[in-house]
């Protein structure tokens, strides 16, 4: 039986022909039926980056690169994961010191491999009895950490040496991001030469004391959480890290030392490819940034800690979090993270409580066990699509580092406003795409469930102040926010006033003739309005006009939505808006579907309010309900 399975010769597939990209196109378009190709099939990102339908290997240019290697494309470890696990660490929100040694226990206890903490705007620890009380029976270095200090790490790290067992054998991050801070802040408690100060002495400090921790972050999570693309994202982050090493060593820290004191800190986004080519090109950029600087090859392999995106979490339908979640952290340990934080399902609501801390630690646990993500080095690697959009996104971050090096660096581009800037253009382009519903998030804009009871969580709590005194300087803050809060306050607003007046906002749904003449477009509108928290009201269809008015006025409803199909409307749309308006005059009257050019004045003439299709701006026109009614 070996002998004959050695001999097993592979069938030939020769009788299949290869189709070429230009046959595959060419039967793509007859497909489409007249329909543009480049405007059905061609995606363009926020990232001015055009995705294709297909990949094939005359977009790819081979990388002979290993992992380990060259620019470290494909990790910084030869082995993977298998020699270097990613740290699990997950967040731990108390303030008081004792109660978050209790959380951080937990974690250990449960799963998680890193103490994750923020002694700014954390816990609060102002001494050595409070470091202590926070790290007591953290054992070293089986548990990594990654606990961010603010502005300056200096005056923490000297307590942690002084009160925390084995804290020379410490290994992950115990760092400083001043202009991050400033990023989301608009100052911090000293000047950035102060900072940077500080920074220096927290280098020298580490490599006497624990000679394996590193203590500065460029952190990213600032900007991501203001909108910005994964491009932005990363180049601050490459950028921020320049900074941070120019300013090390002109006070005498050597380019080795300064770019191995550095971890990168990213949040990763809902869009899966899109973010494991951004650490597979951040990895690249920051080796070529950090070896511009005069870095070896080991200083110039990034750390890495992401955490899954705050910005894409949404209040209503929660539970689709641990979806979004999913995929984020899947795509965070494909594209070679070294450490990571899966945040609760609830964490855009409050506190988070036990089940979705538990959760949120087992994605990770299932990924690394389950789903044995242990093993494979580089995943994506070979990927024809990956690997292309990971070359288009290692030259628009170097480019957009170069062009913030040319203006001065980060701190400086911060000062004149036109990071904020950048960010915020591309949060209004997202507020818009959301609003059109171009973009969906599941359960907000598009697919809302009227049936589900908010979570009530406590309020989270306020964390130890991140600086004493006035802030040094001054400067525009990038603001924090989440893609659907928008629909969320608009929802919010809708049932406040249900609660309060005994009376939830009800549409009625004019649908007209027999339900296949209706349905497509009175499920289209149902969809539409109950985003907004709107309780539609429908029917099996009206066979004549007269009897729709009378059933829309007899309803009570504040919005009537006309429901048919486009060959009917000339006939029947005038009528029903014109009776409906005479008999209820404060009733709105929409349609369901885009008015054809030549009917539109007559509708409108006869009291159509609005147009429900999929190109109208859904959140305008559900404000405008609101607005009518007078909530909001």
């Amino acid at each position: 039986m070996a002998n004959e399975e050695n001999q097993f010769t592979r069938p030939s597939l020769d009788e299949f022909p290869v189709p070429t990209y230009d046959e595959w196109k060419a039967a793509a378009i007859e497909s489409l039926k007249g329909a543009d190709f480049d405007k059905k099939l061609l995606t363009k990102t926020y990232e001015g980056i055009t995705l294709k339908p297909i990949y094939t290997d005359a977009d790819y240019s081979a990388n002979p690169e290993r992992p380990g290697e060259g620019d470290y494309l494909r990790g910084t470890d030869p082995a993977g994961y298998m020699d270097h696990p990613w740290a699990i660490a997950q967040e731990v929100n108390a303030v008081d010191p004792a109660q978050a040694n209790k959380q951080i226990l937990h974690e250990l206890d449960r799963g998680a491999t890193a103490v994750n903490v923020k002694l700014c705007g954390g816990v609060k620890v102002e001494n050595e009895a409070d470091m202590a009380k926070l790290f007591e029976g953290v054992v070293l270095p089986a548990a990594g950490l990654h606990v961010t200090a603010g502005g300056s790490a200096i005056s923490k790290l000297k307590l942690a040496k002084a009160a925390v067992k084995d804290f020379d054998k410490a290994e992950g991050c115990f760092g400083a991001d001043p202009i991050g801070m400033i990023a989301l802040r608009g100052g911090i408690g000293k000047t950035l030469e102060k900072a940077y100060d500080d920074m220096a002495e927290s280098v020298k400090f580490a490599k006497e004391n624990a000679p394996k921790l590193r203590t500065a972050i460029a952190d990213g999570n600032v900007y991501a959480n203001g909108g910005a693309t994964a491009v932005q994202e990363a180049a601050y982050v490459i950028a921020t890290a320049s900074d941070y090493i120019a300013a090390m060593m002109e006070r005498g820290i050597s380019a080795d030392d300064a770019a191995k004191s550095i971890r990168l800190s990213v949040s990763l986004g809902s869009n899966f490819f899109m973010e494991i080519a951004k650490l597979r090109a951040m990895r690249v950029v920051y080796a070529r940034m950090a070896r511009a600087y005069g870095a070896g090859d080991e200083a110039a392999k990034a750390d890495v800690y992401a955490r899954t995106s705050a910005f894409t979490k949404t209040v209503f339908d929660p539970y689709v979090n641990i979806l979004r979640t999913t995929t984020e952290a899947f795509s965070g340990v494909v594209g070679g993270i070294n450490a990571m934080s899966v945040s609760p399902l609830d964490e855009a609501i409050g506190e988070s409580d036990e089940t979705s801390k538990r959760i949120a630690r087992n994605l990770q646990l299932m990924l690394r066990e389950e789903f044995d993500l242990l093993h494979p080095v580089d995943p994506a690697g070979g990927s024809w699509y990956v690997e292309t959009l990971t070359g288009e996104l290692i030259k628009a971050i170097s480019d957009k580092f170069k062009d913030i090096e040319a203006n001065g660096g980060m701190y400086a581009m911060l000062e004149k406003g036109e990071i904020q800037a950048e960010v915020k253009k591309v949060l209004n382009e997202r507020f818009k795409k959301l609003a059109t519903r171009a973009d969906r998030a599941v359960g907000t804009n598009m697919y809302a469930n009227m049936s589900e009871k908010p979570l009530e969580r406590a309020a989270k709590p306020a964390g130890q102040p991140c600086c004493s005194g006035s802030m040094a300087m001054h400067i525009e803050p990038i603001e924090r926010h989440r893609w659907t809060e928008q629909f969320e306050a608009l929802r919010k607003a809708t049932d406040d006033a249900a609660e309060k007046t005994g009376k939830r906002l009800s549409a009625f749904l004019v649908n007209m003739g027999p339900i296949p003449q209706h349905k497509a477009r009175a499920d289209f509108s149902r969809g539409f309005l109950e985003v907004g928290g709107i309780n539609v009201i429908g029917n099996d269809g009206f066979e004549c006009p007269n009897c729709a008015v009378k059933a829309a006025v007899e309803s009570g409803a504040d919005v009537a939505v006309i429901c048919s199909t486009d060959d009917t409307y000339p006939e029947l749309v005038p009528a029903i808006a014109k009776g409906i308006k005479e008999k209820a005059p404060n009733m709105l009257v929409m349609l369901a579907g885009a008015p054809a050019a030549e009917f539109k004045p007559s509708y409108d003439e006869a009291g159509v309010d609005e147009y429900i299709h999929v190109k109208a701006n859904c959140l305008e026109i559900l404000k405008k309900i609101q607005s009518e009614r007078g909530i909001g």
